[in-house]
């Protein structure tokens, strides 16, 4: 997909990786950009940038996105792509067990990670599949595809993530819909802002948001599935598929290295 000349939608796109989409896709040519985030402040400041449109939009709130996606339609006829890009992290938390977490944690990145990402899709796909095209990009993360040390429901909800944008992509595939996940590592957001060097995930490095959305326009531009910031993360999912138990033991490694509070 080439961005020019599309309507594209971008949920957390106040801030970071959302912000940074917004203003490569305006830089692009995209006909409009919507700025959809929490933080209405945030979007409207986006928006204001990039000559779009702000919505203040909880993406936990399935009615929420669905009254967004038909006002947006109602305005310029179609969405192009829907960037379902908002996430939360939070930390598996004293006494650092996979199990420490509280299940609020749980109930908001299940919600998030994977339930926004379906509602997303529920609300544009009669419209796309009308027209017999359309295009989800869906922010993941490589803990999707690996694993992040420390954060258990982040992990386990961003591989659920990544099993919902297969599902998409095999279902809808054949009707013109195509998918895409960004898995990057470390980006400098606000996310990992207290993070000292980004904890484990910033190993390779920590990508600028700017670096991430040339990797989204170039993926996108191929219509790649997986969007590899860090291409070294196609390397680890090797791997790991190679030798799963070697694996987990290297990840056992470095939670020893820096990821285990405890030691």
């Amino acid at each position: 997909m080439q961005v020019q000349g599309r309507v594209v939608v971008v949920t957390g796109g106040g801030n970071g990786i959302g912000k940074a989409l917004c203003e490569r896709f305006h830089a692009e040519g995209a006909e409009k950009v919507i700025v959809a985030d929490l933080d209405l402040v945030g979007a409207e400041a986006v928006a204001a940038a990039v000559e779009g449109e702000a919505f203040a939009v909880n993406v936990r709130d399935e009615d929420a996105i669905k009254a967004m996606v038909d006002d947006v339609v109602a305005r310029y006829g179609h969405i192009d792509l829907f960037c379902s890009n908002a996430g939360i992290i939070a930390g598996d938390g004293d006494p650092w067990w996979a199990t420490s977490a509280p299940n609020s944690t749980w109930q908001a990145m299940w919600e998030i990670h994977v339930m926004a990402h379906v509602y997303a899709a529920r609300a544009c796909l009669p419209g796309m599949l009308e027209r017999g095209e359309g295009f989800f990009l869906n922010t993941v993360s490589a803990a999707g595809l690996l694993n992040q040390v420390g954060d258990a429901a982040y992990s386990t909800t961003k591989h659920a993530a990544i099993g919902f944008a297969e599902a998409l992509a095999i279902t809808h595939g054949d009707d013109g819909i195509k998918v895409a996940a960004l898995c990057p590592q470390a980006v400098a957001t606000q996310m990992i802002g207290s993070v000292e060097e980004g904890g484990t995930a910033g190993v390779d490095g920590i990508l600028t948001p700017e670096q991430v959305a040339d990797a989204v326009i170039e993926g996108l531009a191929a219509e790649r599935f997986l969007i590899l910031p860090h291409p070294q993360v196609a390397d680890y999912r090797a791997a790991k598929a190679a030798d799963y138990d070697r694996w987990l033991g290297g990840m056992r490694k470095l939670r020893r290295r820096f990821g285990n509070p405890n030691l």
